[in-house]
């Protein structure tokens, strides 16, 4: 309740203009560049970097993520005769606005371990995934330095020093440190206000395809996931809650930037809008399957 009231209450700041786009603009900037980054830094500094560096954690993610973006986009091809990103609208999860302060509620700091891989693999694995599918399907060509500027975000980075500074072994001044905890205190509700703000720019034209996408997104991939987890060996039960968290999380707005055409950006609007509204039915479901 807590994760989507903040949501909500970003929404109706959006909605009723209480925040500027120029204000919005700049809370979201300091959220991704500062607030996130630190969290991370923070989360994984004093993690223990083992538990999320099992090969095992990936597979029983990717393949999912694999087969679920092969799907859609084989059924939206057969329709439209393109590419679409619609298949990247079912498989790209929010793990930043909601699965990471999901999973910082849940289990605490320690969790951000899991994240830690997938979250590094993320973007560059799907963006990747959707670039080679565009350009096969003779929509846009692979940019190879945009791929990689993916590895350079300010989140990676913060994942990044905080491993380093765990595996040096080196402490940090506790005033300093006082400093880094304030300063992640502040992303969750921050990063859930950004999402319902942003949420209030689109509007949702709901459709059959739009449903299935939604469910797609919230209902076969978590599904699989959870499957895929149980079955393979070395995955402890936090492991397979966070990844089963993350698959359930709604569709990231950021998927809008590889909308060409004004369907393809009407289609994924309405699907980030309405799989993040259901997302508050099917998360708690979710949780209490992996509890």
């Amino acid at each position: 309740m807590p994760i989507f009231g903040l949501i909500v209450l970003g929404y109706l700041l959006g909605w009723r203009e209480w925040l500027s786009g120029e204000s919005a603009a700049g809370l979201a900037n300091i959220t991704f560049k500062l607030f996130m980054p630190t969290l991370l830094f923070a989360g994984i500094a004093k993690a223990s970097l083992a538990d999320g560096l099992s090969p095992m954690l990936l597979l029983a993610y990717y393949l999912p993520v694999l087969l679920v973006f092969c799907l859609v986009n084989l059924i939206v091809h057969r329709q439209r005769g393109t590419a679409t990103p619609l298949g990247l609208t079912a498989a790209f999860s929010n793990n930043v606005l909601v699965g990471i302060p999901l999973v910082t509620t849940l289990m605490g700091p320690q969790g951000l371990v899991y994240v830690f891989a997938i979250l590094v693999f993320h973007s560059l694995t799907l963006f990747s995934l959707h670039s080679f599918y565009a350009a096969f399907g003779g929509q846009d060509k692979v940019d190879g330095k945009a791929l990689l500027k993916n590895l350079a975000n300010p989140m990676i980075i913060g994942l990044l020093l905080g491993a380093l500074l765990n595996a040096s072994g080196l402490h940090v001044p506790a005033t300093l440190w006082r400093m880094v905890e304030w300063l992640a205190q502040a992303a969750l509700p921050c990063a859930l206000i950004v999402l319902g703000v942003s949420l209030s720019r689109y509007r949702l034209r709901p459709s059959t395809g739009v449903v299935g996408l939604a469910l797609a997104k919230l209902v076969l991939f978590p599904a699989m996931v959870w499957w895929l987890s149980g079955q393979l060996p070395g995955l402890n039960e936090a492991a397979r809650t966070v990844l089963v968290i993350l698959a359930a999380c709604p569709s990231g707005v950021n998927i809008l930037a590889f909308a060409k055409t004004p369907e393809d950006t009407r289609s994924v609007s309405s699907a980030v809008f309405l799989s993040t509204v259901l997302a508050a039915l099917t998360l708690p479901l979710w949780m209490l399957a992996v509890a």
